[in-house]
């Protein structure tokens, strides 16, 4: 350590030494001045020391989760202790002599894009509930789209009349500030769902807030893309009309790829003998699941609506002709990967409140946008969700059933708990810094705090609004889950265990990664099919005394595929077809698309014949 101080301060003064600031022609010192300037053994000294401080700050906050989790605090999230901890470091590196370490751990928005955000939109897609989010599919799409664009426009145009008044100094087009519109409606509710998680929240509120958040940053991406295309450009009729013909051109466009792509995983995981070796089979669902993302980018589409409408088809369809082993090794990996992912996004955001050297604060527009996003959110949420009620008094009115329909689609307590999910994220920050113009650092600074600001408010709050709104909490499993199976069930119910009345066995309703990320071996058990009781299986016992290689083409092909399909279709049919609008997709689904991708009972048998012969 006291080598190192001494080499940073030698390097410090060297680069003191080389030129003198009052000299108008500067000498270099020292025939080795120049090599010094790029010396690669020094860059990588302070990178490693970069790195590790980024990852002492990622097992703090991971270490700062176990404890809470331990102590059963619910109303603090990691993520909130995650920013408060970049932020001290942040402090601490501003403060210190020298730059190498502080623009290090600059936030990167090329390293955001393509390395922390996509994790976090697969696992997302991969572990959506389907059958919830298709239960809700109007509340969540007239909030993800609607709602999207009525936030944008009505912060872009406050903050447009606010620079016009000239009262802070700069001046901001209306192109810019509908282009910080849609960084700042891009919302990021980690922190709310990971509370609702502990809490067991009701399962439509869940729902509707994380289906939101899903469409929500992929409308918000390409919505700031199609503004800055027309950067500079004087605001007409026909530009509002071009630009919101590239949006539904983008987002249709971005939404086949990624179609197409979880389809063509499908038929190869069909067609293919792959799942004879799970290691190449797991690596090429998540490879082919990433080049669906890095495709779209470059066609000068939206990656992350690919992406996110790649792993909905690929759970949908692929996820049934993978291998044991593959569906579980792909349902831990993709939650790794998302929740390292989301602590690093929230890590740098709190260094980059003081690591960000170019940044300009000006407290009065910071203000002003702050309340700007509250303006904004209940724009898009209350009136809305009004909507949703009426429609949905005025369907149940015209129908044939008897009872008298008087209960909201979204009750008043629930339309606040919307309004108050509605906090920012990084991708507002990473898009934030493809801003334009000028008034850049300003905007870049005010955009960076409000998202700190919201996350440590309204995530801080959660706990406190969840009892001041009387929201329902610990909730039971009351609908099934579209998993064969729940992997952290302490006590996995076989298929075969239904509930009288139900069509489908009743698992947990929410995302497995609030919960324990841990197997025993009564559980692998299960997941081989074993005969054996799963209560007497050895805790100890490995993958290989459990299973051979021979089970995983797959065991649920031969066993369990029948039931399984037979199970998801008729729970997937169920619930799409309480909106009639549905029931030509569910009907397609159940009769052109699961026989053509979903291997069938017989071929799986053949399969597994021709491997024992």
């Amino acid at each position: 350590m006291i080598r190192l101080l001494a080499l940073f301060f030698a390097r410090q003064i060297l680069a003191n030494e080389i030129t003198d600031p009052t000299d108008e022609n500067p000498v270099l010192v020292g025939p080795e001045a120049p090599e010094e300037e790029t010396n690669p053994l020094t860059e990588e000294i302070f990178s490693s020391w970069a790195l590790f401080i980024v990852l002492l700050l990622v097992v703090s906050a991971l270490w700062s989760s176990y404890y809470l989790q331990q102590r059963r605090v619910k109303s603090i999230h990691e993520t909130v202790l995650s920013i408060f901890y970049g932020m001290f470091v942040g402090l601490i590196l501003r403060v210190t002599p020298g730059h190498y370490i502080q623009d290090a751990v600059k936030f990167n928005s090329g390293y955001f894009f393509n390395f922390l955000l996509p994790p976090i939109i697969l696992n997302s897609g991969y572990e959506l509930h389907q059958a919830n989010f298709f239960r809700n599919i109007g509340s969540i799409l007239t909030f993800a789209i609607p709602g999207t664009f009525i936030s944008a426009i009505v912060l872009g145009v406050i903050l447009f009349i606010w620079t016009k008044l000239g009262l802070d100094g700069i001046d901001v087009s209306l192109v810019d500030a509908l282009s910080v519109g849609a960084t700042l409606s891009a919302t990021d509710p980690v922190t709310i769902l990971s509370i609702f998680n502990s809490y067991k929240v009701d399962p439509k509120l869940y729902t509707i807030i994380f289906g939101e958040s899903l469409l929500n940053d992929a409308i918000c991406i390409v919505m700031f893309e199609t503004c800055q295309k027309f950067h500079g450009q004087a605001v007409s009729v026909s530009s509002v009309l071009k630009g919101i013909g590239l949006f539904l051109m983008t987002f249709t466009v971005s939404l086949l790829i990624g179609v197409v792509v979880g389809v063509f995983i499908a038929l190869v995981l069909k067609h293919s003998l792959i799942r004879r070796y799970p290691q190449i089979e797991t690596c090429l669902v998540l490879l082919f699941a990433y080049e669906s993302y890095f495709f779209s980018n470059g066609c000068h589409m939206s990656g992350i609506v690919s992406l996110l409408f790649c792993s909905i088809t690929m759970k949908h369809y692929a996820y049934f002709n993978m291998s044991r082993r593959t569906q579980i090794a792909t349902k831990y990996i993709f939650q790794l990967l998302a929740q390292l992912s989301e602590n690093f996004i929230f890590i740098y955001l709190g260094l980059s409140l003081f690591t960000e050297v170019e940044l300009v604060f000006r407290p009065m527009l910071i203000i002003v946008t702050t309340i700007s996003i509250c303006i904004s959110r209940w724009c898009a949420v209350f009136p809305l969700s009004r909507l949703i009620n009426w429609t949905t008094r005025a369907k149940h009115k015209g129908g044939s059933s008897a009872i008298n329909y008087t209960q909201d689609e979204i009750p008043p307590n629930y339309q606040m708990m919307i309004f108050w999910a509605g906090l920012r994220g990084a991708v507002g920050v990473a898009l934030a810094m493809g801003l334009q113009g000028e008034a850049k650092s300003s905007l870049l600074a005010t955009v960076l705090v409000v998202v700190v600001l919201t996350v440590i408010l309204f995530g801080g709050t959660t706990a406190g609004m969840l009892e001041t709104l009387n929201i329902r909490v610990g909730v039971i499993d009351e609908q099934e889950s579209d998993d064969e199976f729940d992997i952290e069930a302490p006590k996995p119910m076989q298929l075969n265990q239904i509930i009288p009345g139900a069509t489908t066995p009743v698992y947990s309703i929410y995302s497995d990664a609030a919960g324990s990320r841990s197997r025993t071996g009564s559980q692998q058990s299960f997941y081989n099919n074993e005969d054996e009781d799963a209560a007497d299986a050895p805790p100890d016992m490995n993958d290989d005394e459990m299973t051979s290689d021979l089970d995983d083409i797959p065991p649920m092909a031969n066993q369990a595929q029948s039931s399984k399909i037979n199970l998801q279709s008729m729970s997937f049919n169920n619930l799409l077809s309480m909106d009639d609008h549905a029931k030509w997709f569910t009907h397609f689904d159940e009769q052109v698309l699961k026989p053509v991708l979903l291997d069938n009972l017989t071929e799986n048998n053949n399969s597994k014949d021709k491997i024992e012969d």
